[in-house]
């Protein structure tokens, strides 16, 4: 009964979720046209609408190549910020708008593991981009735009999961120096317990993301990652009798409940969340993403006073295993039915310049996907974050690509929020999440 109530309610969220963010849309892309003037080209202007989450860094490179092409083409961005709509709830909105077939969206971004599911609705890149174009890219940042050996998506920006933490606050514990030299090689989640214990710290100390949603599932694949294991088989899940699934539930459980390293509040977190409450409470580590560091105050209020003692470090292992990151990033895919094909490729090349990504990074960390950037010995020397970057990508790991992926996901995050809330057992969690992608799976067949 309590399953069946879990999944009611998560039912009913989805519909009134769905159905909020398609009127929010229909808003946004209608103020969007009327505030530029007319849906049709004027003084024979191209306009291309792109919908991404424009952030200052997205904004500067929109407004370089308005300039390049001024009374050529021009780029209208529609913005669906983080702020207001999960990656959860931004892949259904696209998903939903891009089957009615309108031709009004020209070039959008996707997480990268939506690519397989975005195909479909996307136009083939390949005779627009050579080899030489795509192997001037990292192989890891490139190898999620390929679907079906073809080239479906161009990189945007590449993401690897990060510790930051508080130098400031260890350096108050006795050999607080030697814990951040721990932690910049890379510390185990038994060692992080143990400071824990030893430290008695009265803030919270380490922060994650717990919401029922995709980032949940991005910490869940790197600890089982790190175990050189998979809770894929084939096209389905495999969660039952799976020693690495099961260790990687249960701590997840155990850091809330057991330990009480975290606090029980990221069981509401997401990403934006769990900063704003890591710099609210003086928390002591956070997990997140490196283009977190590029915001400023308006986004995450106080954040420019701690930002000189944050540290950006490896994340956790477990002892006798690997260390891993979870590749993250997205990507920008040209709509199938768009009418402005030659103008959207014009922006996709811009957007991948040197130029272009050397603005991302610097104005919002969004790490770039151009080999050659991390070679510039006086940028990198100017920014020194790029070598640790360098060598931590080396340790990504992708999700599982597959066209059924994001459909998994969303059942396997919701069992796993249950278990960490203890509304179910791992066990349980496990064994139905298992069922109920079985049977979904059946359903999609």
């Amino acid at each position: 009964m309590i399953i069946q109530l879990l999944n009611r309610l998560k039912a009913d969220k989805y519909f009134f979720t769905v159905l909020i963010i398609l009127i929010a849309i229909a808003f946004i892309i209608v103020n969007s046209f009327l505030s530029s003037g007319n849906l049709k080209t004027k003084d024979n202007v191209v306009t291309i609408y792109y919908v991404d989450h424009i952030s200052h860094a997205h904004r500067k490179i929109i407004d370089m190549f308005n300039q390049k092409y001024a009374g050529q083409i021009h780029v209208e961005a529609i913005n669906l910020p983080f702020d207001k709509f999960s990656t959860n709830e931004r892949k259904e909105l696209l998903a939903r708008y891009l089957k009615s077939k309108s031709d009004r969206i020209d070039v959008f971004a996707v997480d990268q593991i939506w690519v397989p599911r975005f195909a479909k609705w996307g136009a083939p890149l390949d005779k627009y981009f050579s080899k030489d174009d795509t192997g001037q890219f990292l192989e890891k940042a490139c190898e999620s735009c390929y679907y079906h050996d073809s080239l479906a998506a161009l990189p945007l920006y590449i993401d690897a999961s990060i510790t930051i933490a508080r130098k400031d606050i260890l350096l108050k514990y006795p050999h607080g120096d030697k814990i951040i030299e721990e932690l910049e090689k890379g510390i185990t989640w038994e060692r992080l317990i143990k400071l824990h214990s030893e430290l008695k710290p009265p803030n919270p100390f380490y922060e994650f993301q717990a919401q029922d949603y995709e980032g949940l599932n991005c910490l869940f694949t790197e600890l089982v990652a790190s175990q050189d294991a998979s809770y894929i088989s084939g096209d389905s899940l495999n969660l039952i009798g799976n020693p690495a699934v099961k260790k990687s539930v249960q701590l997840l459980v155990d850091l809330v409940n057991k330990y009480h390293i975290s606090p029980k509040e990221v069981t509401n977190f997401q990403e934006n969340e769990s900063f704003r409450h890591f710099i609210n409470n003086n928390g002591v580590f956070v997990r997140a993403w490196p283009s977190v560091y590029g915001n400023d105050d308006k986004v995450f209020p106080g954040f420019s006073k701690i930002r000189p003692n944050l540290i950006l470090a490896p994340n956790p292992y477990f002892e006798g295993h690997k260390q891993v990151a979870i590749l993250g990033g997205w990507n920008l895919m040209i709509a199938k039915n768009s009418q402005k094909l030659p103008e959207a490729i014009k922006f996709l090349k811009f957007v991948a310049s040197e130029e272009s990504q050397k603005v991302m990074f610097e104005e919002g960390l969004y790490l770039p996907i151009l080999k050659q950037i991390y070679q510039d010995k006086s940028f990198t020397a100017k920014y020194p974050n790029l070598k640790f970057f360098k060598e931590y990508i080396k340790h990504g790991v992708p999700r599982p690509f597959l066209s059924e992926y994001t459909a998994m996901s969303d059942v396997l995050t919701s069992y796993l929020h249950a278990a960490i809330n203890r509304d179910i057992s791992v066990d349980n969690a496990l064994r139905f999440a298992t069922q109920k992608s079985h049977f979904n799976h059946l359903l999609l067949k």
